[in-house]
């Protein structure tokens, strides 16, 4: 499913045209998903970063969120490398993939409830694919992404709250049986991590139990 030519949320689309204008050898575009398709594990973030994902584009590359990101990663065994720095470096997930509930980069990386609800078409899809393909885990960097992946499976916001580390069983058909598991964290962010609203141990811990529950 290509997402890069999405034009739908106009508010998103002049924005990039001007980041676009000022950053002419930015990404500037709906940022795809990254990984391998028939992955374990899938991490939806918020959007992308004006100088991370949306000048390189790929979701965590080059801005500041991603390296704690990919050095965890890595440290578990879902990265060839602990540092990811251009869409054309060799790194390559394993078992896992990386998308985010807005593809586009929002102003002042705050998306408003019309566009998250515009985009989750597509994130509503790569969460049904995964599933299909035998994903098992899906982990929600921040309270955003938590509540964009239940909107995009049809659940209740309001039965699954957020808590970092949290992790809720989802039932997608009951006919089936066929089930995700829903891991929190809060947003790897530049703001977090050295508010120490996130540790590396706390986000460490999280990853940690998604490995024991495969």
């Amino acid at each position: 499913m290509d997402i890069t030519d999405c034009k739908q949320c106009t508010r998103l689309s002049n924005f990039l045209q001007s980041v676009k204008s000022k950053y002419p050898d930015y990404h500037a575009r709906p940022v795809a998903a990254f990984g391998e398709a028939m992955a374990k594990l899938l991490i939806v973030g918020l959007a992308p970063g004006m100088h991370g994902a949306n000048r390189t584009g790929r979701p965590f590359t080059g801005d500041y969120a991603g390296i704690l990101l990919y050095k965890t990663l890595h440290q578990f065994g879902f990265a060839t490398a602990s540092e990811s720095v251009s869409a054309s470096d060799d790194l390559r997930l394993i078992d896992c993939r990386i998308t985010n509930a807005v593809k586009c980069l929002p102003p002042e990386n705050k998306p408003i409830p019309q566009e998250i609800k515009q985009c989750n078409r597509y994130l509503s899809v790569e969460l049904r694919q995964f599933a299909y393909n035998g994903g098992l885990a899906v982990l929600a960097l921040g309270t955003v992404a938590h509540q964009a992946v239940l909107m995009g499976l049809q659940l209740k916001a309001k039965d699954y709250p957020f808590a970092h580390g949290a992790m809720h069983p989802l039932i997608l058909d009951n006919q089936t049986g066929q089930r995700l598991r829903l891991y929190d964290s809060y947003h790897c962010s530049r703001y977090n991590t050295q508010t120490k609203r996130l540790t590396v141990e706390m986000f460490e811990q999280v990853f940690s139990r998604i490995v024991a529950d495969f």
